[in-house]
């Protein structure tokens, strides 16, 4: 253990952290915004599924962001300490301004960044930014659209039944839904770090080939759980009451749409924006009622910072690439 690798493992846990402030609560945001359960008990039911959803589904997420994106025989500490520092950067100023960022795409974009500063365009590899552009596809189309497919379902099979029967019955069923939406981020979302961290001391020499233990994944699901407990309401607030109005009924398709969604991709080792995912959800969801339900205004705002989080993102990994590595 060196003092770099030290202080790279502390900024990996740091932007871990910063991911429980702005990601992890778009798994819990429909569920406290319908009063289905309190804040408390969604964030530890968030927590705990988060970490389930890691052990469960294994790591193919964690291993192409280790090693799919860039190449690592190329790279070193400076790069992943760049990236790190971009993502946190970017996402507490999305934070302050309770905006949902996109870790995913931040580290995905300070990777780049980070690792053009290091061999130019030898160090991205291809077969890994595939599989980035599936999951975009799957985040933003699959989001939008089972979304809104799950709630005009819902609509049409309970047609004839009373509303104070639905809100009855769907208010127990969201709990399960977003007890999936949890899980699945976990699948997903929770071993992007993961892999990071497992990078950062493969590339220290602790690794003699990349791999992710079992402390790994507790070390960085546990932090980012407390991430969520400590600030995770600003991005609850954006996502559950600003965007559109949200009932039990709708918060169970949101959920839903975006689970099955994150799953899918993390079956195939795609990392995704879970942020993407479930706000595009709940965007379709919004839409079946009426296209005005929806806030298109906040809508704009969060869309906005989607798309400039990539390319900031990139020149960030670099300038912080270049600052480093004299001190690395």
């Amino acid at each position: 253990m060196t003092v770099e690798l030290g202080i790279v493992l502390f900024l990996c846990l740091a932007a871990e952290f910063t991911n429980g402030l702005t990601d992890a609560p778009n798994a819990i945001a429909t569920v406290v915004a319908t009063r289905v359960l309190s804040p408390v008990k969604a964030v530890l039911m968030a927590g705990v599924l988060n970490i389930l959803g890691v052990l469960i589904t294994g790591t193919a997420v964690a291993v192409t962001i280790g090693t799919g994106i860039i190449d690592p025989n190329v790279i070193d500490l400076t790069t992943v300490a760049a990236a790190l520092l971009t993502i946190i950067v970017w996402t507490m100023a999305a934070w302050y301004f309770g905006i949902p960022t996109s870790e995913t795409h931040e580290m995905l974009a300070g990777l780049a960044g980070a690792g053009f500063a290091a061999a130019g365009t030898s160090a991205l590899l291809w077969a890994g930014w595939q599989k980035v552009l599936i999951g975009l596809g799957l985040s933003t189309v699959m989001g939008f659209t089972v979304g809104y497919g799950v709630m005009l379902a819902i609509y049409w099979l309970f047609r004839r039944v009373r509303y104070a029967t639905i809100r009855s019955v769907f208010g127990r069923l969201q709990i399960l839904s977003a007890a999936f939406m949890a899980f699945s981020h976990g699948s997903n979302d929770g071993q992007k770090f993961m892999g990071i961290f497992a990078l950062a001391l493969t590339l220290g020499g602790v690794f003699s080939e990349f791999h992710v233990p079992l402390w790994v994944i507790l070390l960085c699901g546990v932090t980012m759980g407390i991430g969520t407990s400590v600030g995770g309401w600003r991005i609850i607030k954006t996502m559950g009451f600003k965007m559109t109005r949200l009932e039990s009924v709708q918060g169970f398709a949101a959920e839903t749409s975006a689970g099955a969604a994150i799953l899918v991709a993390s079956s195939l080792g795609v990392p995704l924006s879970t942020t993407h995912t479930i706000n595009t959800a709940i965007m379709g969801v919004g839409s079946t009622k009426r296209f005005s339900a929806v806030r298109w205004g906040v809508t704009a705002q969060i869309v906005m910072t989607w798309l400039i989080t990539f390319p900031a993102c990139a020149i960030l990994g670099y300038i912080f690439a270049i600052i480093l590595k004299p001190l690395f």
